[in-house]
Formats: structure tokens, C-alpha cells, sequence
């Protein structure tokens, strides 16, 4: 992700979260129910008098609310999708109230796996129900609700980000008036499900896992996770980019015929997962990876997309990368055509980016004009 300088005339500034209590139960699509629960939530821009300008952007694997600005008692802790958004940029919150949420299961903030169990007094833990994106659209709704927004102007997402914006166009299709589908796919391939289970199973078998009850015994499962993220994170890049930026690059200049880092591209994954390890939730990964497998709005229609998004009322602007093999845009386009099927409105863009599945997070002034272009045209009457 691209940082950005906190004195940057685009940037939203010093921003601060905040937390929306729902004591309502939310019945999950597992059939388990949450009485009460939290998201943390951040707002960008000015809400008009109509309430016509909100856009609610969805965060992908290992994101937050935290989408643009930074933190007053951190300023190098800067917004996942800053580039983006802000006065002036792609999402103009000039012109547009952005919101930015933390979805169920997540680890930051709001209620998921390390949060208390009411009826134990104990982290959840394994406890905390099974999720999906259709989950999260109904939180976020509900979110809306708190809020007072009636509609959206516009839903945005990248990578999984991007599934829960498609899903509101089924969930919810009153109350959402574009829908912006980025580096995204109607459902995962097996080589997708695949990469996920692997990473799942490393922490699974990490020692310190006790089950998914590992807050009990005052550790994590830092080294499964590690692993989880390193192989995550090399799905995200492509080859050129690698190739690029580390090649067969050695650290040393020669082999030094041992099992410890050799290559840069070796020191580069234990960095990011040691990082990743810090900070995130080994329980929330499993959770969100799996809700990844589950995407499918075609399932409840005998696997037919075209049926599936034949409700849809939105406008979709859809955006895909050449160079990301993960979501490949194939998948982009398997979307644009059941959106044509039904006659819907839809523009649909393939940007020639080098940086794998991580370009729709780059500076692209190609892609980035694509989405200014395409939000610029929103009529907020």
C-alpha cells in the first residue's frame, strides 16, 4: 500500500473512529445468531441535506475501516485506500460522505473472534459464528441505518471489497444506486479455495492454535499465521513484479548453503509475515478466507450468475487488472456479461497495470481516471 506524507493537500486529514452498538440480533446465513454486536466505522466528507452522497466502501482481506486520512496519535498509520480517496481524488469527498467499516469477525475494533462472549465472559474464540459476505452486507445495511442513509450513492470495493458491493446489488437492490466492482470475481476457482485452505491449515496446525482458543492460554499462532500471510501475499504480486523488484537477488552475494534467508525474495516474505503476525487475528483470517470460499450469489440460483444479478437496479462501473492472476479479468468480465444479459448499465474497464492483484491499492493515473471518471457522473440530485 502506498503511504502518503499526513501534510498532503488531498489527504482527509487526522480522523478518528468511531463505534455503532446494534443490540438487535443478527441471524447469520449459518443460522447462528449474534444478540449484540459492534462496528467500528470512520466517515469522510460532509453528509448533504438530501443524504444523497454516501458511499460506503468494503474492505478486502487484511484491511479495516480505516480507509483514508491518519490517526492523530499516529500520523504514519494512513489509510489502506488514501490514494483514492480524499479532497480532490478519485472519491472526492468534496462531493461525496464516505464511509469506511470494519466488518463482523474482524480484528480491528469491531465484535469478532477476541471479543467477549456474554455468555462465557471469555474471548469467543472458535466460538464466533462462521460469516459470509451476505452477512456483512446485512451489518452494513444496518450500519446505513444508524447512519440515516436510505441509499447509497455508490458501494465500492476492491478484491473481496469488491464481492460485497456486487452483493448489495442483490441484498439490497434499492438501496444502492452504483455499485463499483474491483479486481473481483462472482465466486473463487478451486486453485483459489486451494491457496486458502493451505494458509488455513497453517494455522490450524500451529501448536499455539489450542483449538482457536489460544487467548485462553496467553499466546498466538504467530507461526502458522506467518506462514498464512507469506503465501497469501505471493498471490497478491505477479512474476514481473517480483522479478522486478527482487529477482535471484542474494543477500550474502554468494550461496551460503544453509536453510536461513538466501534470496531477497525470502527476507521480503518473513518481513511481511512477521508484521502481518503483529498485528492481525489468526481466528479472523480463518474467517474471512472462508467467507471468501463461500462467495457465490449464482449458488442459489442452480449456478446461473444471469438469474442472480437479473434484480440488480445499480449502475456498475467494473474494473480488472491485466497482470493479476489471482482474480483474474476473465472473472471481471464473467460479471460484465451477466450485467449485459439483463440489460443493465454497465461500464467495464481492463487496465494494463504490472502489479498483480494488489494494483487495484497502486497509483495508476490510467485506472484512477477510470474511477474519478466514472464517480464524476453520479447525479446526487
Amino acid at each position: 500500500m502506498t503511504s502518503h506524507p499526513t501534510h498532503e493537500p488531498g489527504s482527509v486529514g487526522a480522523v478518528t473512529p468511531r463505534t455503532a452498538h446494534f443490540d438487535r440480533p443478527l441471524t447469520f446465513r449459518s443460522g447462528a445468531v449474534l444478540d449484540a454486536y459492534d462496528l467500528v466505522y470512520e466517515t469522510y466528507g460532509t453528509l448533504n441535506e438530501r443524504r444523497s452522497n454516501a458511499v460506503l466502501v468494503c474492505h478486502a482481506l487484511n484491511a479495516s475501516h480505516h480507509v483514508a486520512g491518519y490517526h492523530a496519535d499516529n500520523p504514519k498509520n494512513v489509510g489502506w485506500w488514501d490514494n483514492v480517496i480524499g479532497p480532490g481524488k478519485p472519491l472526492d469527498t468534496n462531493r461525496f460522505f464516505v464511509v469506511g467499516v470494519n466488518n463482523l469477525g474482524g480484528c480491528h475494533g469491531s465484535t469478532g473472534p477476541s471479543s467477549p462472549n456474554p455468555a462465557t465472559g471469555k474471548p469467543y474464540g472458535a466460538d464466533f459464528p462462521v460469516v459470509t459476505v451476505e452477512d456483512w452486507v446485512e451489518a452494513q445495511a444496518r450500519l446505513a441505518d444508524h447512519l440515516g442513509i436510505e441509499r447509497f450513492a455508490a458501494v465500492m470495493g476492491g478484491s473481496l471489497g469488491g464481492m460485497q458491493a456486487l452483493q448489495w446489488t442483490i441484498s439490497h437492490p434499492g438501496r444502492i444506486r452504483h455499485a463499483l466492482v474491483i479486481a473481483a470475481a462472482p465466486k473463487l476457482t478451486a486453485q483459489n479455495i486451494a491457496f486458502n485452505e493451505v494458509a488455513r491449515q497453517a494455522i490450524i496446525t500451529d501448536p499455539d492454535f489450542h483449538g482457536g482458543h489460544y487467548y485462553e492460554h496467553g499466546v498466538k499462532p504467530k507461526r502458522g499465521l506467518r506462514v498464512a500471510r507469506m503465501i497469501g501475499h505471493i498471490t497478491y504480486l505477479s512474476d514481473d513484479v517480483m522479478a522486478t523488484r527482487f529477482g535471484r537477488a542474494l543477500r550474502s552475494g554468494d550461496y551460503n548453503f544453509g536453510f536461513d534467508v538466501e534470496f531477497e525474495i525470502e527476507s521480503y516474505l518473513r518481513y511481511q509475515g512477521e508484521k502481518f503476525a503483529g498485528y492481525f487475528d489468526a481466528n479472523t483470517y480463518l474467517l474471512i478466507t472462508r467467507a471468501l470460499d463461500y462467495f457465490d450469489p449464482a449458488k442459489d440460483f442452480d449456478g446461473d450468475l444471469n438469474r442472480a444479478l437479473a434484480t440488480a437496479e445499480a449502475g456498475f462501473l467494473v474494473v480488472s487488472f491485466s497482470s493479476d492472476w489471482r482474480f483474474a479479468p476473465e472473472r471481471s468480465r464473467a460479471i460484465v456479461e451477466a450485467l449485459l444479459h439483463n440489460d443493465h448499465d454497465v461500464t467495464y474497464a481492463e487496465i494494463s497495470a504490472s502489479a498483480g492483484h494488489d494494483s487495484f491499492l497502486m497509483d495508476d493515473a490510467h485506472y484512477h481516471a477510470v474511477v474519478r471518471a466514472y464517480l464524476s457522473k453520479i447525479d446526487l440530485g
